[in-house]
């Protein structure tokens, strides 16, 4: 009876890292040879193995152990790359940066956000949420093409100053046909700090923190 001897050696190599298939990989080697070893000593004399087969067995070795050893080099330039693209996004401290997001945050009755219209519409109404989801204004906006600044002053349609913290804009914008009209949403402000601690870099501005993935341009703040 033939086997493959690298064949079942490699059954066990099923990690996903690197580094731990590197260690299976060494343990497997004693494996491929002690498989190969009975093989060579249980093999029929009259049809003894072909050693075209035992170089091919050697060579896939090899090219796994290759192949193994790519990864490890890979992982290790992704994960310096990544560290320097981490450390990177601290220079965007103490600059102006403008980001896709509809949520600013209020501070001592403030707060501002920029959207563009593509072109005239009909109609742009405006709601301020709060964090709990709660429509604390209702305004209408400007209509005209082109990029507009929206400021709030913090107050509600009864006039309540409201408390420092974060609120999202809704844009519901329509033409003279009542379709809706795509209305991207930014927001501007200085940059205080940088959280490297998840998966995702965050920059700290104004009060939120948002995925560096949503920064569409960055300059120096004004003195």
């Amino acid at each position: 009876m033939e086997i493959n001897p690298l064949g079942q050696a490699l059954s066990g190599l099923t990690g996903s890292e690197a580094g731990l298939a590197s260690g299976q990989l060494a343990d497997t080697f004693d494996t491929f040879l002690t498989l190969l070893t009975q093989q060579l000593q249980n093999q029929d004399p009259l049809n003894p193995m072909d050693s075209q087969q035992f170089v091919s067995q050697l060579v896939e070795f090899s090219s796994v152990e290759q192949q193994i050893s790519q990864n490890e080099s890979l992982e290790s330039l992704l994960a310096l790359q990544a560290a320097t693209a981490n450390m990177g996004a601290t220079d965007y401290i103490g600059k102006l940066a403008t980001v896709s997001s509809d949520s600013a945050y209020l501070a001592e009755g403030f707060a501002q956000w920029q959207y563009g219209l593509p072109q005239e519409a009909a109609s742009v109404r405006m709601n301020v949420v709060n964090a709990q989801g709660k429509t604390v204004a209702r305004l209408d906006g400007e209509t005209g093409a082109g990029p507009h600044m929206f400021t709030w002053d913090g107050k509600d349609e009864a006039g309540t100053v409201q408390p420092n913290g974060v609120y999202r804009l809704e844009i519901t914008a329509l033409d003279a046909k009542d379709n809706p009209i795509e209305t991207p949403i930014r927001v501007t402000d200085r940059v205080t700090g940088v959280d490297l601690s998840g998966d995702e870099v965050r920059i700290e501005m104004g009060g939120l923190a948002i995925p560096i993935a949503q920064v569409i341009g960055v300059r120096q703040a004004p003195d």
